[in-house]
């Protein structure tokens, strides 16, 4: 509040951390008391003198400094980020003199706090000065919505520090292992290298060819058991459905890649089309088929609502083959579309979608073929990646792998470099291996181990398709599978952050938690 001196009160650290709304209406009474208001956002994981001589020359650019940090969920900069939570990093923002005020935004972006606050001045470090440094682009935007009120960008003149850098250095946030291994990494210049490949990428051409899933996700609390049944009763809190399979992972790979093709069916009956065109990012385009008197797959998921533990699963299918004339019109489209692709990508969920005939005129008109063939409850034993001849990229969890060779024991490394190459014609594949990060392999450099990035986890489903639509294009174009697994780990590391299909992978997330690795 102001005094009636004009001055602000309540200066101790924790009294300055105040919601979105109630910061908002604090800068409306300065602005009426004729005050400048400027604004910082930023992360400030980790304050260091950086920070302070930042905030200090923002404090300088008006009469009221507002500061907004990220909220924990919302930071996606690496594994064990951030390092210290919000509330921690807001009361030690508050803690410094030139600070006026401070509040957790819960946004990927500072615009909504942009245009609840309506800053005078909003304040960045000198690296933005560029927009074409922020590898999110998230600064055209902020700098559009300030604009739009009336402000104006001052951009800091101070050196710039890395709270990342920092973290890395001094802090053991990672594993042992994993600190060894990115030291490696970073010798070997992926800190550069990994950006250019994902560059690459940038102007391929994507057909994936796959099955549409729809992903329901209902909350539920648990009641307890009923007197007289043995079954656990529970309390429905809300559900989400989401486009799923071959959607999904176009979705992923759509932010990489200019141009997406997907060539895919649902059911005439429930066929969620509408969810599934909605869902879609614009740059994918759809060649959708109907399956005569059938459901659109769906599998139903209910969810423990608190900390999103599922519970079990409902599957709504009928996973017959698909009928000689719609297997004809499918094959036509994937004859003339694979012929032009770059990459094309095939999604085989095993549920009847994908036929022999289709198999073989996918290895044959193929430029370059990625395939990976999951296992699921519906079809244990009988989806295996070797049903496929050839492939020039396969890409499957250690339990498909171990399946596909017929070794229920098999170490992940012998699969990769030994037997998976003998049971398939295969120059290039990955086998994921959960918290035991992924084992890269081709024929011209053997094997590599690529650590897991990330130890926290919120949902694994999707978390191999993303891995897979991702890296399929990468393998494409290099023979440096090492740096391929490292950018899908880094990619898994991202989406098993995201509940559901929420949201896709973005490319400029990935850029900037490869950057949080190897400073």
């Amino acid at each position: 509040m102001l005094s009636n001196n004009g001055t602000l009160t309540d200066r101790t650290a924790r009294s300055k951390i105040r919601s979105l709304a109630e910061i908002s209406d604090l800068a409306e009474e300065c602005r009426r008391a004729g005050q400048k208001v400027v604004l910082a956002h930023g992360t400030f994981d980790l304050l260091h003198l950086g920070h302070v001589r930042y905030l200090e020359e923002a404090r300088r650019q008006g009469d009221v400094l507002i500061v907004t940090v990220t909220a924990d969920r919302f930071v996606n900069k690496g594994p064990a980020r951030p390092a210290f939570g919000e509330h921690l990093r807001a009361e030690m923002l508050g803690a410094l003199s030139c600070v006026d005020w401070v509040a957790i935004n819960n946004a990927q972006t500072a615009v909504n706090v942009i245009e609840a606050l309506r800053p005078d001045v909003y304040v960045k470090g000198v690296e933005y000065r560029d927009a074409g440094n922020d590898v999110t682009g998230k600064i055209v935007d902020e700098r559009r919505a300030v604009e739009a009120y009336g402000g104006t960008v001052h951009f800091s003149d101070d050196a710039t520090y890395s709270s990342s850098e920092l973290i890395n250095r001094h802090l053991d946030t990672s594993d042992p292992e994993v600190r060894r291994y990115l030291d490696r990494a970073r010798s070997r210049g992926f800190l550069t290298r990994i950006p250019e490949l994902i560059d690459r990428i940038a102007d391929k051409r994507v057909l994936l060819v796959g099955e549409t899933i729809i992903d329901e996700y209902i909350y539920v609390s648990p009641l307890g058991r009923p007197p007289k049944e043995s079954v656990l009763a529970t309390l429905r809190q809300g559900h989400e459905v989401f486009a799923g399979g071959v959607v999904a992972a176009a979705n992923h790979v759509a932010d990489f890649c200019r141009e997406v093709s997907v060539i895919t069916a649902v059911g005439e009956r429930e066929s969620h089309e509408e969810t599934v065109r909605r869902t879609l990012r614009p740059n994918v385009g759809l060649s959708l088929y109907h399956r005569a008197e059938k459901p659109t797959i769906r599998k139903i998921r209910y969810i423990e609502h608190d900390f999103y533990r599922k519970l079990f699963e409902v599957y709504v299918m009928d996973d017959a083959p698909l009928l000689p004339e719609l297997e004809s019109r499918m094959l036509r489209e994937i004859e003339s579309k694979a012929k032009d692709a770059d990459v094309v990508i095939v999604t085989d969920f095993g549920h009847g979608l994908i036929s022999p005939r289709m198999r073989d005129t996918l290895a044959r008109d193929s430029r370059f073929l990625a395939v990976n063939a999951q296992s699921n409850s519906a079809n244990h034993g009988f989806n295996l990646v070797t049903k496929y001849s050839h492939a020039d990229y396969v890409c499957i969890d250690a339990p498909e792998a171990r399946l596909a060779v017929g070794d229920k024991d098999a170490d992940p490394v012998k699969i990769a470099g030994e037997l998976l190459p003998k049971a398939m014609s295969v120059d290039r594949l990955v086998v994921t291996h959960g918290r035991n990060g992924c084992v890269v392999f081709d024929r011209d450099n053997g094997i590599r181990r690529v650590p897991a990035f990330t130890r926290r986890v919120l949902d694994t489903m999707g978390a191999g398709d993303a891995f897979f639509s991702v890296t399929a294009p990468l393998a494409a174009i290099t023979d440096d599978m090492e740096a391929v697994g490292f950018i899908g780990n880094v990619v898994g590391s991202v989406k098993v952050g995201i509940l559901g299909h929420r949201a896709a992978v973005e490319k400029a997330t990935v850029l900037k938690y490869v950057q949080t690795l190897l400073k």
